[in-house]
């Protein structure tokens, strides 16, 4: 496995990680997962671009 594609599954893991489903963290919005998804974005992008 490339460096790429294990990066890919641990920030798929975290965003699955970031979700808010817990009563505390409900209140924090979109910030956590959206930044996890912006940075999956980017790293898939650079994958198909052959970067990675």
């Amino acid at each position: 496995m490339s460096i790429g594609t294990i990066l890919l599954i641990i920030l798929v893991l975290f965003l699955i990680g970031a979700l808010p489903r817990w009563p505390h963290s409900a209140n924090w919005g979109y910030f956590p997962s959206g930044g996890l998804g912006a940075i999956l974005i980017i790293v898939i992008i650079l994958m198909l671009l052959g970067r990675i």
